[in-house]
């Protein structure tokens, strides 16, 4: 059912991310990206799907040792990539996505995550905090992340009522979104470079 694949998907694109961190590309290592779920739910929640979006990492520094851990995604670069609807589908439901009702990236074209403390919390396990800057609003997050130094995996959940975004329903609340999201992201990188590596003799 089209409207509800929509109406779910626009709830979904409040949040951030296949474009590689800064600094990798020419390592060829595999792309790093964030993958946000929307769940469904409402009385009738049979007759939608859950669905799932795409958010390319443009940027992103991840160093625990120098308490270091940022990511940027580029609005406009978030796909659509639900296997349980056409293509024809899919394309109404990205142009809805990036548009003014839903991400507005015109007005908004970037979400930025910056971490503000990082905690080790066993071998490879950092618990990170942070702010992240989505659709106009600025939030404390924590993020739960595990591995290092090339390939980090992380967690989180979010609450688009948070963001300024209302989940969406239809049929007087009989088929609805959830408000959570979950997020799930894959960061490959490579020694980030340090500040005025380019000019050894700078201070």
């Amino acid at each position: 059912m089209v409207p509800t694949i929509l109406y779910s998907i626009i709830l979904l694109t409040g949040f951030w991310p296949a474009a590689q961190p800064q600094g990798n590309a020419a390592s060829g290592a595999q792309q790093s990206a964030i993958t946000i779920r929307v769940f469904k739910s409402g009385l009738f929640s049979g007759f939608a799907h859950n669905h799932v979006v795409v958010a390319p990492i443009a940027q992103a520094t991840a160093d625990p040792a120098r308490m270091v851990a940022n990511i940027t995604v580029v609005t406009r670069e978030m796909k659509v990539t639900d296997p349980e609807v056409s293509e024809k589908d899919r394309n109404e439901i990205q142009t809805t996505m990036l548009g003014p009702t839903v991400l507005d990236v015109a007005k908004f074209p970037e979400i930025r995550f910056k971490s503000s403390r990082i905690e080790q919390t066993s071998a490879q396990h950092y618990r990170v905090m942070g702010t992240l800057d989505l659709h106009g609003a600025s939030k404390e997050i924590v993020l739960e992340v595990t591995g290092g130094p090339e390939h980090y995996h992380g967690v989180t959940k979010l609450k688009q009522t948070d963001f300024g975004i209302k989940p969406i329903s239809m049929g007087g609340g009989s088929i609805k979104v959830k408000d959570e999201l979950e997020l799930e992201f894959e960061v490959y990188s490579v020694a980030p470079v340090k500040s005025g590596a380019s000019n050894p003799g700078s201070r």
